[in-house]
């Protein structure tokens, strides 16, 4: 919260009495704010919620916060008499706050945007079925950040700095803070690490003081983390200590999945196997044709025409497959049936959408169990069901060491809990807790120190990867929450923009162009985008430019290792935990962030209550400045950028207007006849016409442009053409090799 003017503000607060929420009057109670309660504070987006109560008819943007701020210029408020309604002038907030505030209601579905059917353009604000809960039962102020976490600061005992000494050649290379995280003999601790801060380095190097200085058994140690590249990643590191072979480093996963194959005949009747991905496809199938659905009538129940654009028919349909296994897996986890009232659908589309994957998921569950098959859910549940019914087989671990510790879901605690190791060691960052969508609760880093009292809280503030200047930017844009400030090692020059273009098709442009001009080795480029389609999109246009790139989407789990002459392109979730020379954050715009459309339509149905969701998209605003080293540009495209970069952040960048002259398409594919492309329009259209579906949805433009440009002379070479896929080849190949060979 920031004073207005260099002055302290004059601001009303919400109490509770008698287990009610009061209001402050204008007249009486206000106070400073240096004197306000960090509850009071939490709660003041209960002002807004009850002016839209209070106002009689929807309101738009400026009308509220003219409202809320008192303004008495403001036609509509005079008008309407609305200067005597008890909560007008109760907010003392400058524009952008009381607009992040708004903001943060609706991504949290306590505010509704609905259009007047006069103009479909103009919306009006008003009060959601679950903000008028939210007045008599407040929730939402426990969820954000700010009223979770308590700040600690590392403490250094004599003690401390006496075994730094005595250790002083194995620690010679690290900080006090991380000092203390290698070699804390506490049972319990909680190493705080924030971006850049080499805590996958204090990881290992801990478990190598446990064998060497402490001399810990290693087959008695542990090492857990999320993801197979991170598991890579801190064996390599081990085996450079020499302990690969001994420390048993897995993912939560590989750790069950040993545990299940081990014990296979004491856990289930018949043997028992992971799913392939061959599996899904069967199982879904088989599901849809159950309920008498092809997948095309499939994919044009789930998605909108807007979700269905920029992506391939087999895009599509990966998304919807996952979708489904992901929404088994997610109620898996929450011990919890998969039915119609755990759903918020907001048309008579959606509900069509939820009902059709409810009979999906069911269909998934019987057939697994039928065939013998588990996936990730059922590895941890029926791990943990056998361990609670098998106490003396539980492996005993005296130190368990877990990686990611923000990411973690009640279930993986659940697991570590009967483990019951008798020390354990945490390493977590609440400010890149990203995934709240899927599960995971920041409230088991947040809440360390409540179940563990005599716990040891180290912070890792010091980093190592990013100049100053981005480090001061990426704490600024979080600074509401709270949370310690990074402070950085590394001086640099200011190489940080904000850059608006007129369109995105510019805006994508410029990037492809800085890269093809940058000396920066191709591998340490990174182009981050929110959605799934911005990738697609540009990824196809650096194709058409041949500039070499992978793409890390959401739907490609896999990791890739980027070749030296490869620029990464990624999403912000699939690129977390990597950095780069130079990262462009593409469509920085109030639509992306925070991302407004969901490419996966029933996830975004699913009642969360356990997260802020504003607040995590401020996170993911975050994660994708903090893995640029030097360079970062942030590009949008329209009006203004995301109001997550605030006028504080503005200051610190430098801010342009960019004048791209785009290619004419005609040099990306010079020697293309122009009627072969009119051919295949036309051809397109027909189809469209004959199947009621938008022409893209048949084929997209660049599918096209790229036949014309590659002039394919024979189906094997169909495959290389984008957005022909096994599907679309056996559909349409044929006529496509006579449009082109004709």
């Amino acid at each position: 919260m920031s004073n207005t003017k260099g002055k302290n503000k004059i601001i009303g607060y919400a109490r509770f009495e008698d287990g009610k929420l009061v209001l402050p009057s204008k007249d009486k109670d206000t106070k400073h704010e240096d004197n306000m309660s960090d509850d009071e504070k939490n709660l003041d987006y209960l002002f807004v919620l009850k002016a839209l109560q209070e106002i009689p008819f929807g309101v738009g943007k400026k009308l509220l916060i003219d409202f809320l701020q008192g303004n008495r210029k403001n036609k509509s408020i005079v008008n309407n008499k609305l200067y005597l309604k008890r909560n007008f002038g109760s907010m003392l907030y400058e524009n952008d706050e009381l607009n992040a505030m708004i903001n943060n209601l609706i991504q949290n579905d306590m505010v509704e945007l609905n259009s007047i059917n006069a103009n479909k353009r103009w919306k009006m604000l008003e009060l959601s079925v679950r903000g008028k809960k939210e007045i008599e039962d407040p929730v939402l102020y426990k969820r954000k950040l700010a009223f979770n976490f308590k700040e600690t600061k590392t403490e250094l005992t004599e003690e401390d700095k006496r075994l730094f000494e005595k250790f002083s050649d194995f620690l010679s290379k690290f900080n006090d803070d991380q000092k203390k995280a290698i070699i804390s003999d506490k049972t319990h601790v909680l190493c705080i690490a924030g971006a850049g801060s080499g805590k996958t380095t204090v990881l290992t190097k801990r478990v190598e003081f446990l064998v060497k200085h402490r001399s810990i058994d290693p087959k008695k140690i542990l090492a857990i983390t999320f993801t197979r590249k991170a598991r890579r990643e801190m064996m390599t590191r081990l085996s450079e200590a020499g302990l690969l072979d001994s420390v048993m480093v897995e993912t939560f996963n590989s750790f069950c999945e040993k545990i299940l194959r081990q014990h296979n005949y004491l856990i289930y009747d018949k043997p028992v196997r992971v799913i392939s991905y061959k599996d899904k496809v069967v199982m879904v199938n088989s599901a849809l044709s159950k309920i008498h659905m092809d997948m095309e009538k499939a994919m044009e129940v789930y998605f909108s025409d807007a979700q269905r654009r920029g992506k391939t028919e087999e895009q599509l349909v990966n998304i919807f497959r996952n979708d489904c296994f992901f929404i088994r897996d997610y109620f898996k986890f929450k011990n919890k049936p998969i039915v119609e009232s755990s759903f918020e659908p907001s048309s008579t589309g959606h509900e069509k959408s939820v009902k059709m994957v409810i009979a999906i998921c069911n269909y998934i569950e019987a057939y697994m169990k039928r065939h013998g098959l588990r996936d990730f859910a059922d590895q941890l549940i029926d791990t943990i069901v056998f361990f609670e019914k098998h106490l003396e087989l539980i492996p005993k671990f005296d130190h368990i060491l877990i990686d990611e510790y923000q990411d973690v879901n009640s279930t993986q605690i659940q697991l570590i809990d009967l483990l019951s190791p008798q020390n354990i060691f945490c390493v977590g960052d609440p400010r890149q807790s990203i995934y709240g969508w899927r599960g995971s609760d920041i409230r088991h880093i947040l809440n360390f120190e409540e179940k563990y009292p005599d716990c040891d809280i180290i912070t890792l503030t010091k980093n190592y990867r990013s100049t100053r200047h981005i480090v001061d930017l990426i704490n600024n844009s979080i600074k509401h929450m709270r949370l310690p400030d990074l402070q950085s090692s590394i001086e640099g020059k200011k190489d940080i923009y904000l850059m608006k273009f007129t369109s995105e098709d510019k805006e994508f442009e410029f990037v492809i162009q800085k890269i093809i001009e940058s000396d920066i080795p191709r591998n340490e480029i990174f182009v981050l985008a929110r959605t799934n389609r911005q990738l697609n999109e540009l990824s196809q246009l650096m194709k058409a430019q041949d500039v070499k790139h992978v793409v890390r989407s959401d739907e490609m789990r896999k990791s890739i290792t980027a070749r030296k002459n490869d620029v990464t392109l990624a999403t912000i979730h699939a690129i977390k935990g990597m950095e780069a020379e130079m990262v462009f954050v593409i469509g920085c715009t109030g639509i992306n962030f925070p991302c407004k459309g969901s490419e996966h339509p029933v996830i975004e149905m699913v009642k969360v209550d356990e997260y802020d969701k504003e607040e995590e998209e401020r996170r993911v605003f975050y994660v994708s400045m903090s893995r640029a080293k030097n360079s970062l540009h942030l590009t949008y495209s329209g009006k203004k950028p995301t109001y997550f970069i605030s006028t504080n952040m503005k200051k610190m960048i430098e801010e342009k207007e960019v004048k791209v002259q785009p290619k004419e398409k005609a040099e990306i594919s010079i020697d293309q006849p122009k009627d072969m492309i009119a051919r295949l329009k036309d051809w397109r259209r027909e189809l469209s016409k004959e199947h009621n579906v938008p022409a893209y949805v048949i084929m997209h433009d660049r599918t096209l442009v790229d036949i014309a440009q590659k002039r394919p002379q024979e189906s094997t070479e169909l495959e290389e053409i984008y957005g022909l896929g096994p599907t679309k080849i056996m559909k349409y190949g044929e006529e496509i090799l006579k449009i082109v060979n004709d």
